[in-house]
């Protein structure tokens, strides 16, 4: 059977393995943080007219789909843009596995008034075979990987649980 990887599995693999590990240990900590908080509310208010949330088996949620087969995502800041980037790499090798090829993507920053089209190579395919093998198998550790500090780290949710 095959392992059930997440689109945010993918996107906090590129943003730190340790709250990876919690989060695939079903340890949340970001119903709280004020930054998660505000991401949704801006993903709410955002794209008012267009369907949203679009669920696909548990695993990837795509934040909304426009004509010409073009899926977005939304992102408050280019703070950890490299990771979002894999994340929608990731939803279109997800649907091109499952028989749904030739989509675009893009990476919408409604505050910055900006967005990224992101494409998916072969060579993508091929380190996403990757991501998702260690994910696997980072899943299955008993416990998480040693704390890398970053600057990302002071405003991350699972702060003070990595600090204790």
């Amino acid at each position: 059977m095959e392992e059930r990887i997440t689109g945010v599995m993918i996107y906090y693999y590129f943003v730190c393995k340790r709250k990876l590990w919690y989060f695939c240990h079903e340890i949340n900590m970001e119903s709280g943080n004020e930054d998660v908080q505000l991401g949704k509310i801006l993903d709410e208010t955002s794209y008012g007219r267009s369907e949203k949330h679009i669920q696909i088996n548990g695993e990837i949620n795509i934040d909304f789909i426009k004509e010409h087969r073009e899926l977005h995502e939304i992102k408050k800041s280019k703070s950890i843009e490299q990771a979002g980037i894999w994340q929608v790499k990731y939803y279109l090798y997800y649907l091109k596995k499952r028989g749904v090829d030739g989509l675009k993507a893009k990476i919408d920053y409604p505050l910055l008034k900006e967005n990224v089209m992101v494409e998916l190579s072969k060579d993508d395919e091929t380190q996403l075979q990757f991501v998702i093998e260690d994910i696997v198998k980072m899943k299955k550790e008993k416990r998480p990987p040693i704390m890398k500090k970053t600057k990302l780290c002071s405003k991350c949710a699972y702060r003070d649980l990595c600090l204790i």
